[in-house]
């Protein structure tokens, strides 16, 4: 059972009742990977949410929480990623739901962006995907040099 990989983004609306139809091509994957189980957190710098298989979220809350708890920045981290963690489950139509506390962080309402980021979803409201999508172009475009850390890749 190999890790599935998320790729690319898909313009989706959310249903009234605020479901996300996760896109076919990634349905018999999450199924075979995590039995449709998935967990949906914030992000702590961006106004959006992650979707993690169960499997993947497991791994990275395994992380965190063992992180010490007398750091005031790793216990703010812990309460926000873990304490807004929501599982939920793929229904028989291949939809989630997202629950409504995470949908008012993220700015979610009916037009949305899923970007896949290999081992997560990424979930953002259209409007603020696209304003950030054009703030990163001019902040990359005004950059001089490649950081270090992508300095060996060939793309």
């Amino acid at each position: 059972m190999g890790m599935c990989v998320f790729r690319g983004s898909n313009e989706i609306n959310l249903d009234t009742k605020g479901r996300l139809a996760i896109p076919a091509r990634y349905r018999d994957a999450l199924m075979s990977q995590c039995g449709g189980s998935l967990v949906v957190t914030i992000d702590i710098k961006d106004k959006c949410l992650f979707i993690y298989p169960l499997p993947e979220w497991e791994k990275i809350e395994n992380q965190i929480a063992a992180l010490p708890t007398f750091n005031d920045s790793t216990r703010r981290m812990q309460r926000l990623l873990i304490g807004h963690a929501r599982d939920v489950d793929l229904d028989a139509s291949g939809r989630i739901l997202v629950p409504p506390e995470l949908r008012k962080h993220a700015e979610i309402d009916k037009k949305i962006m899923l970007v896949g980021q290999r081992h997560r979803f990424e979930l953002w409201s259209l409007e603020n995907w696209n304003a950030s999508c054009g703030t990163w172009l001019e902040e990359a475009a005004g950059e001089l040099s490649v950081p270090d850390a992508m300095q060996s890749l060939s793309l």
